[in-house]
């Protein structure tokens, strides 16, 4: 179908006010070219409004450009994907798990089945020797399961990925992604600093308020400089467009220069995993970076982000030459993607997306006994009981190093099926009405949690 400004420009303003999202762009690639739209305000205090060369933290996608620059190292064979970390970083070695260093490997971390947990926050800095400082601190850090026996999402492999970028390179990693990737593909609107964002129209993060409308959050940008290789880049629409256009035209960019080599940028989108939990970011399988996408036997790949407020969706369809990129700044943000997706793809690239997560009018009888007990990752303890009546309750508190991030949550839970549940009150996004709860077992047969798509393997029945 041809891409036609005027509907999706009205479709992107009536779908954003009615899920309060404050401010959003978008950028599609169709018909061969790149249409770039924007609706809102960048900040609801001052009034700024949102263009198509606004900037937006991007969250969880910066993964895709720091896998991109591993990959362009394993493509010069300069890093081989199955050696172990330690090999490259002589100072990496998780807590209380002997031997598991030899077990991490750099293709592990990439479809992030190492091990490493993923919520470990740590202020190394501004100086350039914050990566490594982030790695060794994360020495303390303990696994939320063995190298190889599960999917889980992992930050804080994709920082120990950024710090082998620098070993490898010579160049930081926010150097290398300039040099690498930023200039090759003539990225205008991509940076890694918060001080390089003062020269662009920035979006300000919103959180929810008191009315239907969110506030701005209390602080533009809360992470730290050893946060950019997981989640700290900060680009417009276009610009990650065009990083995904250099993945779609096989490592090309439009003049002919090859970034990245076409068997690892073939590589990056092979399925390496399943992912239990096929809701949390909307994927059924990880690749070597990329989520990947299963939409009725209509591939796909691509990525979400999110940070304080600010919530990013890239979609890929190779099939049928489409990419849809939307940037947003709070509010009901994923409620506002899965509308506008489930209408751009079916009408772009024939795609039927999948329903938004909730349970059925009708839940099924469920035999909670085989899942019931306590559930531990690093930092989080998950607990399953009965309930009072029989209905399946959770506990979610933190402990360890986490202890005093929130008091403990209690979620009722409602069954899809026997083994994916629906937990109230504490959705990825605002407005959000149910998080996933999935059920699962380890390579070796050992029950799992997940929420959030990260891996609790149970250390006691009831």
């Amino acid at each position: 179908m041809t891409f036609s400004p005027a509907h999706w420009q009205s479709r992107l303003d009536a779908l954003r006010a009615a899920h309060h999202v404050p401010g959003a762009t978008l950028a599609v690639f169709a018909d061969g070219r790149i249409h770039e739209l924007a609706s809102g305000l960048l900040h609801r205090g001052t009034g700024v409004e949102a263009t198509t060369d606004s900037v937006f933290q991007l969250g969880s996608i910066a993964k895709i450009y720091t896998a991109t620059l591993v990959m362009q190292l394993v493509d010069a064979g300069r890093l081989d994907l199955d050696a172990p970390v330690c090999e490259i970083l002589p100072e990496f070695s998780p807590a209380g798990a002997p031997g598991a260093d030899r077990a991490i490997t750099v293709r592990r971390l990439l479809s992030h089945t190492s091990g490493l947990t993923g919520d470990f926050t740590y202020d190394s800095g501004r100086g350039d020797d914050c990566l490594a400082a982030y790695v060794r601190a994360a020495r303390n850090v303990a696994l939320d399961c063995p190298p190889g026996t599960a999917v889980s999402y992992s930050s804080v492999g994709y920082s120990v990925l950024g710090r082998i970028v620098e070993v490898v390179t010579g160049r930081t990693w926010d150097q290398a992604l300039k040099e690498r990737i930023v200039a090759p593909l003539g990225l205008t609107h991509t940076m890694t600093l918060p001080e390089e964002a003062l020269a662009f129209r920035t979006a300000m993060g919103h959180l929810p308020g008191d009315g239907p409308e969110p506030e701005p959050a209390p602080a533009w940008d809360m992470m730290p400089r050893s946060a950019g290789p997981y989640g700290r880049v900060l680009a417009s629409a276009a610009d990650v467009l065009r990083l995904a256009k250099m993945h779609l035209d096989g490592g090309a960019t439009a003049d002919g220069t090859q970034v990245l080599g076409a068997r690892a940028v073939a590589a990056m989108q092979r399925w390496e995993v399943d992912v239990p939990d096929r809701w949390t970011v909307s994927a059924d399988g990880w690749g070597l970076g990329w989520s990947l996408y299963d939409w009725n036997g209509v591939p796909g790949y691509g990525h979400d982000g999110a940070s304080v407020g600010q919530y990013g969706y890239l979609r890929v369809v190779p099939g049928a030459d489409v990419i849809v990129v939307l940037l947003t700044n709070g509010g009901g943000a994923r409620r506002l993607y899965a509308d506008l997706f489930r209408e751009l793809l079916a009408d772009l690239a024939e795609v039927r997306t999948p329903p938004s997560f909730a349970p059925p009018a009708h839940p099924p009888t469920v035999d909670m006994t085989p899942l019931l007990g306590t559930y531990r990752r690093e930092g989080v303890v998950i607990t399953v009981t009965a309930g009072s009546g029989g209905s399946p309750h959770l506990r979610y508190e933190f402990a360890d190093g986490m202890r005093d991030f929130s008091p403990p949550l209690e979620l009722d839970l409602t069954p899809l099926s026997a083994t994916v549940f629906a937990a109230t009150g504490a959705g990825p996004s605002f407005g959000e009405g149910w998080t996933p709860v999935v059920f699962a077992a380890l390579v070796d047969g050992t029950p799992c949690c997940y929420i959030g798509m990260r891996c609790a393997p149970r250390t006691s029945p009831h």
